[in-house]
């Protein structure tokens, strides 16, 4: 279901409309990796109250959110967007 995703040069993570995380490519598990395996767990637990109220917007509205930070030296852009399923959002 997510083979797009596979050879992406991005860390690409797919949620529920509940935040549960369904999918997680290489890239983001290696990003990720000192937190274990994270498919199944919620992205709410791993988020401040600011980013959570954003993400509920985003699962709420099917909006956007691009920003970008600077991490260990290295400048990165986060790209958060809401997929749909016939015009409805899954996650």
């Amino acid at each position: 279901m997510y083979e797009w995703a596979n050879e992406m040069n991005c860390a690409v993570t797919v949620c529920d409309t509940e935040g549960v995380i369904l999918y997680m490519n290489e890239k983001a598990c290696c990003t990720f990796a000192k937190h274990g395996s994270l498919i199944g767990k919620n992205l709410f637990d791993c988020h401040n109250p600011q980013s959570q109220d954003k993400i509920r917007e985003l699962l709420e509205t099917g909006g956007v959110n691009a920003y970008t930070i600077e991490k260990n030296g290295v400048r990165k852009m986060i790209y958060q967007t809401a997929w749909k399923q016939d015009g409805v959002v899954g996650g």
